[in-house]
């Protein structure tokens, strides 16, 4: 049903806690996991720094990489540069993604969504959008998971 799944993560903690969900979701289906980091695009004179979150976005892919393979899965760490919600549509539909899982932030009973990365992907997505509002005392981290990369 869903061979190739988009978990676009922001580097918070929150962000990835939905992995166990999705790697249970990836082991019923035999799909395969895209971790999307999505790095503001940098100007010039900010190359340098953007050089460094890179590579940090990349070690945080990595680290996560490394548990889900573990469990078997097969997992494609990717960091790209622009704005997220635009970067997340336009690399679900380049490389042909049959569902996009996310985490929301929970806000409340309905800010949770309206304005935030998840509400534009919802809206402008053309393959299903899995929306998981987690908060931190509900789902335990991946063993060895980092708290935060940014």
């Amino acid at each position: 049903m869903f061979r190739k799944i988009l978990v676009p993560l922001d580097g918070s903690e929150l962000a990835s806690r939905i992995l166990p969900q999705v790697a249970a979701l990836a082991e019923k289906f035999g799909s395969e996991l895209t971790l999307l980091h999505v790095c503001p695009a940098a100007t010039s004179a900010q190359a340098p720094e953007a050089a460094v979150q890179r590579k940090i976005c990349e070690a945080y892919l990595s680290l996560l990489a490394k548990e889900l393979q573990s469990q078997g899965l097969e997992i494609h760490p990717v960091c790209i540069e622009g704005g997220a919600p635009w970067e997340i549509l336009r690399y679900a539909e380049e490389h042909k993604m049959d569902l996009i899982a996310m985490a929301t932030h929970g806000k409340g009973e309905i800010a949770w969504l309206i304005g935030s990365t998840a509400e534009k992907v919802i809206t402008h997505a053309s393959v299903p959008v899995m929306l998981f509002r987690i908060f931190f005392k509900e789902v335990p981290p991946l063993k060895g998971q980092i708290r935060e990369f940014v």
